[in-house]
């Protein structure tokens, strides 16, 4: 998130940005966008549906209040995602990079919760 209520970015349409540049003139071939998150709305989401059309990705994300319930479980998805699958690549490459350097700083994220339990005793 941004620490400012703007931030302004420099985008290179073949890199994703790393950190917030300053609002210098941009070289030619790249775009100077700014952001603004004055009226953004924080959701946390433990769950995430992802699903595809030829054209569009869809990702619904939610809250699943008891991730370990058993039988059957209603998740209420609180947002919708919809994206191109360019957009969609660019995420995942960013996200890749952001996971990399958590993992890189703190230690490997194991996504299998059993074996995180079996880890932890």
């Amino acid at each position: 998130m941004a620490k400012d209520k703007n931030e302004t970015l420099k985008l290179d349409p073949d890199t994703a940005p790393e950190a917030p540049a300053t609002p210098a003139a941009a070289p030619s071939g790249q775009q100077t966008l700014t952001v603004d998150d004055a009226r953004i709305v924080a959701s946390y989401a433990n769950f995430c549906r992802v699903s595809s059309t030829p054209e569009e990705l869809i990702l619904d994300l939610g809250l699943n209040p008891n991730p370990f319930a058993q039988g059957s479980v209603t998740v209420n998805v609180g947002q919708r995602i919809i994206m191109n699958h360019f957009t969609a690549k660019r995420l995942l490459q960013a996200l890749a990079v952001t996971l990399q350097r958590h993992e890189q700083a703190f230690g490997t994220l194991e996504t299998d919760v059993m074996r995180r339990l079996r880890s932890g005793t």
